[in-house]
């Protein structure tokens, strides 16, 4: 198994535009100053009536988010992971068979790359705001991602360790659409 080593930033945000802008910062990162080459990206936000949805999400095709197309990264496996009921946009996220499948794929592999009690926490953390930015990247850009994510009013970091190449194998097997065999 080749283990690739991630960076988990969670910020915590007043409201969803300041979100909102910090993903776009990060963003930046990628696209015009070209620094971090691949990394995921989910802005949640808690409705009215406390359920969590991602209104802004972003999935590097060089990692897990291109792999089948389906536009689902570390970062959208780890939202379900901790809200195992989040929308996307209006609707549920596991709404079809193929998609809950590969998403379950992608959120077991998030979720096994970190330890219960970082989960716990990440999960308390997101808990405490109304909005929230969680930054899947490469370990070496941990810095970069940090200083960009300057509005939230909290932010915490952790380690996820995860198998690009297995993760891939089990989105695609999970996948009834893919011919892999």
């Amino acid at each position: 198994m080749a283990f690739d080593t991630f960076m988990v930033f969670v910020g915590v945000y007043p409201d969803v535009d300041a979100a909102k802008a910090d993903y776009d910062l990060v963003k930046d990162l990628h696209v015009k100053a070209g620094l971090i080459d691949a990394y995921d990206a989910a802005v949640i936000q808690r409705r009215e009536d406390n359920k969590v949805r991602i209104v802004r999400k972003h999935e590097t095709p060089t990692r897990v988010g291109g792999v089948l197309g389906g536009g689902v990264g570390l970062a959208t496996g780890l939202v379900v992971a901790l809200f195992p009921f989040a929308a996307l946009g209006g609707g549920l996220l596991a709404a079809t068979t193929a998609g809950g499948a590969v998403l379950g794929a992608v959120a077991g592999h998030a979720t096994a790359g970190m330890s219960r009690h970082d989960l716990k926490e990440l999960g308390e953390h997101l808990d405490a705001g109304q909005a929230g930015l969680v930054v899947v990247g490469v370990s070496d850009m941990g810095a970069k991602i940090e200083q960009e994510m300057r509005r939230a009013e909290k932010l915490q970091k952790k380690q996820l360790k995860a198998d690009v190449e297995e993760i891939e194998r089990d989105a695609k097997s999970a996948d009834p659409s893919s011919t892999n065999g």
